[in-house]
């Protein structure tokens, strides 16, 4: 029996994971049968890579030969082997710009670096970044100081309306230097030129030999735009904006409604079950 889907690419936060940041028994059984017909699950998030790994391994991704892409595309990772398959990263340079760049707005940033969140002052908003990922936060004198490698990526953070403007600013500024996109409405992400879920989610696929049409990619907020429009099936979850929706081929349920699940068991598991009949 020939699958109609190979392979399902999520994002995690508002997506994948409920409001509570866990996974559901229902996404879960949804996507371990999923695996188990041998279809490839990949996680994509703006997560960096611990950030992710619980949930990979709840999953079992090692077992099934799946796939985490992390840092918003910027790192691309075999789950069996722990391979680094892709990797980018945005210069110190660059790094200190955006921190000169945020002074000036009037925005917090934040980078990474040793499993940890860098940050020159408390925030509420890298505050929930930490929670998020499980990464601890290190509070320092000097960011330009720490940050003296590249970085995978950088983030600005404030509030919503703050960043609508900053964004629109900083696009123009250095839009041709580096990707400049919103994760969440607090978070303004900045990683290396013409990296995103969608051209990691591509490189991936063409390594494994897989159509795009052969895949289901899901997600709720602006920096799933990319993969959305890349999949044969993009969906958009029920509690996405409008303008994400607009964007889909399907939208789902919400992320506390076990939206991934219903994607699962409509366009997978049900096909398998008329073919068995």
């Amino acid at each position: 029996m020939t699958l109609p889907y190979k392979m399902i690419v999520l994002d995690l936060d508002d997506t994948l994971l409920n409001d509570e940041h866990t996974l559901s028994k229902r996404n879960k059984e949804a996507l371990m049968a999923a695996q188990e017909l041998g279809v490839k699950v990949v996680l994509a998030s703006g997560r960096p890579t611990f950030g992710m790994v619980s949930i990979a391994k709840d999953l079992q991704l090692d077992q099934y030969g799946s796939y985490i892409l992390s840092f918003n595309g910027s790192k691309i990772i075999n789950a069996k082997t722990n391979e680094e398959m892709f990797n980018s990263s945005i210069s110190s340079e660059m790094a200190h710009r955006l921190y000169d760049l945020s002074r000036r707005e009037g925005v917090a940033i934040l980078s990474y670096k040793d499993e940890s969140i860098v940050i020159e002052e408390p925030n509420e908003y890298a505050d929930i970044e930490s929670t998020i990922t499980g990464l601890p936060m290190q509070i320092v004198d000097q960011f330009k100081a720490t940050i003296t490698e590249p970085v995978v990526k950088a983030m600005m953070l404030a509030h919503p309306d703050v960043l609508v403007d900053v964004e629109q600013t900083l696009v123009k500024e250095v839009g041709e230097e580096v990707s400049v996109f919103r994760s969440k409405p607090f978070f303004l992400e900045f990683t290396a030129l013409n990296v995103t879920k969608g051209t990691s989610l591509h490189q991936l696929t063409q390594k494994l030999g897989i159509k795009a049409e052969e895949v289901i990619a899901i997600g709720d907020s602006y920096n799933d735009i990319t993969m959305i429009e890349f999949a044969g099936l993009g969906v958009a979850m029920g509690n996405a904006p409008d303008a994400i929706k607009e964007i889909a081929n399907h939208v789902t349920d919400t992320n506390n409604n076990d939206g991934v699940a219903q994607v699962v068991e409509d366009f997978i598991l049900s096909k398998v079950k008329v073919a068995s009949k």
